[in-house]
């Protein structure tokens, strides 16, 4: 199937209403947003993904956050792939991310997108590199990719990402499990 009339071109030229609809077609394996991908791959490349992990409740909202209103400082064009657990009665993203993220709900400049993990493991969500490959193409940089709080074994982030955040809460583990 090829892309569903020009979405790709839409999301380079800067349609955010395209991107959304394209990131869904992905995020859901849909030969839509696959055939999407073929296009704005080559355009990737780019951006600088970092990922944030940590425990449930550390911080990582918060640190993304100020990370954003640092970058929009700047000027830069910042998205968000937030991996929530996903909902035992719909098994979408329960979308607590956003919740904590409401401040950059209206800045053009700033892209949230919520991705149930769907089981996935590794506090990742299948399809959330291909996401950031469509948010880089559509030229944001930098692309935060937070985990859903892990434990101790969840390093999956540290594949995909540039840089690796790992935000821990005082007082808790001892030198042994910091190693």
């Amino acid at each position: 199937m090829s892309d569903r009339p020009g979405l790709a071109a839409r999301v380079l030229d800067g349609d955010r209403r395209a991107l959304a609809r394209l990131l869904t077609y992905i995020e859901n394996d849909d030969p839509i947003g696959l055939a999407a991908l073929d296009t704005l791959y080559p355009r990737s490349g780019n951006a600088h993904l970092i990922g944030i992990t940590g425990p449930p409740g550390g911080g990582k909202s918060t640190l993304v956050n100020a990370l954003i209103r640092a970058w929009r400082e700047q000027g830069k064009q910042v998205a968000v792939i937030a991996i929530d657990p996903s909902s035992p009665l719909t098994g979408g993203a329960t979308l607590g991310d956003r919740i904590r993220m409401l401040e950059w709900y209206d800045d053009p400049g700033v892209f949230i997108r919520s991705m149930a993990s769907r089981s996935f493991g590794s506090g990742l969500a299948q399809n959330a590199l291909a996401v950031a490959h469509a948010f880089d193409a559509a030229g944001f940089d930098p692309i935060i990719l937070e985990t859903v709080g892990t434990g101790q074994d969840e390093v999956g982030i540290a594949s995909l990402a540039l840089t690796t955040l790992l935000v821990q809460v005082p007082g808790t583990g001892d030198s042994v499990q910091t190693l």
